[in-house]
Order: structure tokens, then sequence, then C-alpha cells
């Protein structure tokens, strides 16, 4: 099992404990993080603008 794997396991199970599984989009933009193809600023960056409610005038 390489690093990678290992450390997308271990936030996967401490996301369980919790009662938010990681689902497979998740962990494959963990995955992208953590072998330096998507800065994880951008990363979360993309997550606020897909879950940010915009309002309609």
């Amino acid at each position: 099992m390489s690093n990678t794997e290992r450390i997308i396991e271990n936030v996967d199970a401490t996301m369980n404990m919790e009662g938010m599984p990681l689902l497979q989009e998740d962990k494959e933009r963990v995955k992208e993080c953590i072998e330096g193809k998507v800065s994880f600023e951008y990363a979360v960056n993309l997550l606020i603008n897909k879950y940010t409610r915009r309002q309609v005038n």
C-alpha cells in the first residue's frame, strides 16, 4: 500500500467515525492534492464555489 493510499484510508476512517465517509469523488480529490496535481487551496476553492448558494437579484 502506498503512502497516499494509507493517508486516504486514515482520513476515510476518521470521517467514517463521525458518520461522514468519503465518497469516491472525495478520495480522488484528496489523492490529486497529495500527489501535487492540484493545490489544496484550489481544491478547497472549488468546493466552496460548488456549495455556496448564490443570491438571485
